[in-house]
């Protein structure tokens, strides 16, 4: 097992574990002052998602050291019956990595523009949250000279559109009817050297779901 899928795996046996947890507590929730009030129906139409991600990745296709990114997450999705919806979803995430010993001792910056379709599976859920399942795949576009040419630095990708997708599950604390609280852990596959590889991710944000389905 390759030191992303061991990362990957505990968040989401985290996550699990608080899911568990969470839904485990549901016939307790009317004496929970965190609870949100009654109903949750999930029977909405519409969904949308914005939070805070960070993901780790490579800049280089040998460079002995990944790059820890941050940035955002958007996701909307169209709920096609109570448990299966489509999702799209963009991050744009940035941060500076190591290289190659050379006479700079600077790090340069690297950002990640990455947009995606896929499938959400909604699974357990109660009045106090959800535990959710999705895949989705599409590109990722680096800029890996955002901050200087790239012949100043040693073992960087050139820019590149390559392909990457995204697969997890997400727990949502309900706040109100229409408002959770999500976290939401990812295992990254891309492929912007000459091999798929595989990192991980995870974000923390606010959903609001709208309209009756």
């Amino acid at each position: 097992m390759t030191i992303a899928m061991q990362r990957w795996t505990r968040l989401v046996a985290c996550a699990l574990a608080v899911a568990a947890v969470a839904l485990g507590a549901g016939q307790m929730q009317a004496q929970d002052k965190l609870a949100a009030a009654p109903p949750v129906t999930y029977n909405n139409r519409y969904e949308v998602y914005g939070g805070l991600n960070y993901q780790n990745d490579q800049a280089g296709q040998n460079l002995p050291k990944r790059v820890n990114l941050a940035g955002v997450e958007a996701l909307g999705t169209y709920w096609l019956t109570g448990h299966l919806g489509i999702g799209a979803d963009f991050r744009g995430e940035a941060g500076t990595t190591a290289v190659f010993p050379n006479t700079d001792p600077s790090k340069p910056v690297v950002v990640l523009y990455t947009g995606m379709l896929g499938a959400q599976y909604r699974g357990p859920k109660n009045q106090r949250a959800a535990l959710n399942y999705h895949a989705y795949v599409g590109v990722s576009h680096g800029v890996f000279n955002e901050t200087a040419r790239q012949d100043e630095f040693i073992g960087l990708y050139t820019n590149r559109t390559k392909p990457i997708g995204a697969f997890g599950a997400s727990i949502d604390f309900n706040r109100s009817r229409n408002v959770a609280i999500r976290v939401s852990p990812d295992l990254i596959i891309e492929h912007f050297g000459t091999e798929y590889r595989e990192f991980v991710s995870i974000s923390l944000g606010v959903i609001y779901r709208f309209g009756r389905r």
